[in-house]
């Protein structure tokens, strides 16, 4: 596979990459919102998917990829559960009674729930300091879900959300440990298409549902499925390989706020102050966990 640029490019390019990556995933929390109006939340995963799917085969045989080794094909179906199939009907179920930009804010928790992971079961040592983290980031996970739709209609949805960021945990541990066998580009599209085949378990339906969307929907999740699911996945490998990871992931605290923006526009939501007073709460705590020396794993949220 050849790499991804010949020379490295300017600054403004990857300022550009970056801020085309924030905006992607800050629009992914209002185009589920949208697709949810037409689709159920499993039909939604698989045609987000599916259209992500075809993009990245577009992708791959243009960049060319290698082969899977055989071996892989558990670690890479793991890879698509984690990442794809239970993090995105996790996220389109919960979602279905959390607000967009909520969602958003819940989604950055998975550097929380990596600690807990790293613990628990990795068996990892973890300091004070990530305890502490942790601890504070999980208040922050309250009031925002408290605060969303008030104390008294607190349900399953908000944990639906966080199941979707613990999901993520255990992909990024997967990935972490066994990242050296394929370079970025390939490891993205088997990752997106062995969840994709994951997600197939809802196809029977879905041709009635894509038959009777309409078209602002449809415009919605054809959005989903190639630029938060394959664009922006294309633009963070550019960005992480002309930059350190500390550095790029800085810049995905951004993706709430434009959450919020876009769904203040798109869907009229107002986010409470408790929503921005807990989002600002878990984004700092995350924030810490990643100015530590030696972070776990990398921070970025599910979209």
């Amino acid at each position: 596979m050849q790499p991804l640029t010949a020379a490295y490019p300017s600054r403004i390019k990857i300022i550009l990459a970056m801020a085309f990556v924030v905006a992607c995933w800050g629009y992914s929390p209002t185009g589920i919102n949208i697709g949810l109006q037409a689709y159920d939340p499993g039909h939604l995963a698989l045609l987000r998917f599916l259209l992500a799917s075809a993009f990245m085969a577009v992708v791959a045989a243009f960049r060319g990829i290698s082969l899977p080794n055989l071996r892989d094909l558990p670690l890479l179906f793991g890879l698509g559960f984690f990442a794809v199939s239970l993090h995105h009907v996790a996220l389109n179920f919960g979602q279905q009674g959390v607000s967009a930009g909520a969602s958003s804010v819940l989604a950055q928790s998975t550097p929380l729930f990596s600690t807990l992971l790293a613990r628990f079961v990795l068996k990892d040592r973890v300091s004070v300091w990530r305890w502490s983290c942790v601890f504070l980031g999980l208040i922050g996970v309250v009031i925002v879900v408290a605060g969303d739709r008030g104390v008294g209609s607190i349900d399953a949805h908000g944990l639906l959300i966080l199941l979707a960021a613990v999901s993520w945990s255990f992909y990024f541990a997967l990935q972490k440990h066994h990242s050296g066998r394929y370079d970025g580009l390939t490891l993205v599209c088997y990752t997106v298409w062995s969840g994709t085949v994951l997600l197939l378990v809802y196809w029977p339906g879905l041709a009635a549902q894509v038959l009777n969307a309409p078209l602002h929907v449809q415009m919605a999740v054809l959005a989903l499925g190639v630029f938060p699911s394959a664009l922006a996945y294309l633009a963070w490998a550019f960005v992480l390989a002309h930059i350190d990871l500390t550095r790029a992931t800085m810049t995905l605290y951004l993706v709430p706020p434009t959450a919020m923006g876009i769904a203040s526009l798109a869907l009229g939501e107002r986010p409470t102050v408790m929503i921005v007073v807990g989002g600002v709460v878990v984004l700092v705590s995350v924030l810490a966990l990643n100015l530590e020396r030696r972070p776990l794993v990398n921070p970025v949220a599910g979209v």
